[in-house]
């Protein structure tokens, strides 16, 4: 791992960094970009992301088991056709609607499987995943190898929204070696504009503004109880914003 999607805290610190230069030993504030406007240049980033990449989308015909280690995502150059068994991301993602800070937000799914476990998490569960980070131009700026847990409400906000879309694993099996092999996993990838991710901030192999896509399997949840009051985190969202901390549930 490289930096396993940096907790809030961390965030918080590379948002202030990013935003600020010294200039003569002194520091210049740079004001961070009206989040309505950067929304409206990312859906048109994204858009022409999704119309100009195809992906393998004849090996998940049939595949009874597929997984994000079997998605391929290629750009299409201009003036030539799509190969056969593939098919345009702009005709296959889900197109989702969020309210963060206030600020409409459109990001999109691409749903390889649904998982066949009967749990899906929330947005502050903790999950068992594997995943790859990528920026459009196809730098992968973070992945795993063996499958980590994050906790959702450390991540960047889109994983808390995109995550619950899909079920966890139906099964798992063990190994002589001891290793798991999970099946039936909660397969796709997440094209999330740039508030959905860092916005302003920046970290190792992400410039601000970035517009990030994932990649993922979910093999697994837990429900998480921040505060220890024996009633899950969740359920403490009153007012359904996605958030933890904007309501007082017990003074």
């Amino acid at each position: 791992m490289k930096f396993k999607f940096l907790p809030l805290a961390i965030i918080m610190v590379f948002i202030a960094l990013s935003s600020c230069k010294n200039v003569d030993d002194g520091i210049i504030v740079v004001p961070e970009r009206d989040r309505t406007e950067q929304q409206a240049e990312d859906r048109d980033s994204l858009l022409s992301y999704l119309g100009s990449h195809y992906y393998n989308s004849g090996d998940f015909v049939g595949n009874m088991n597929p997984s994000m280690f079997d998605l391929e995502i290629t750009e299409l150059p201009e003036g030539e056709m799509l190969p056969d068994g593939t098919t345009l991301l702009i005709d296959a993602v889900e197109t989702k609607m969020t309210v963060f800070l206030e600020t409409d937000y459109e990001y999109y799914i691409l749903r390889l499987n649904d998982g066949g476990g009967d749990k899906s998490p929330n947005f502050c569960d903790n999950v068992r995943v594997n995943f790859s980070g990528n920026t459009l131009d196809g730098n992968v700026f973070d992945s795993s190898v063996n499958s980590v847990v994050f906790d959702l409400i450390d991540l960047i906000p889109g994983w808390g929204r995109v995550l619950p879309e899909f079920n966890t694993a139906g099964d798992f099996s063990l190994n002589m070696d001891g290793t798991v092999n999970f099946n039936d996993v909660g397969a796709g990838a997440m094209f999330l504009p740039s508030g959905l991710a860092f916005f302003s901030g920046s970290a190792p192999g992400i410039t601000s503004y970035s517009n990030l896509t994932f990649k993922f399997d979910l093999y697994q949840t837990e429900v998480n109880d921040h505060d220890g009051d024996g009633l899950p985190s969740y359920f403490e969202d009153v007012d359904e914003s996605l958030a933890l901390f904007d309501d007082d549930t017990d003074e």
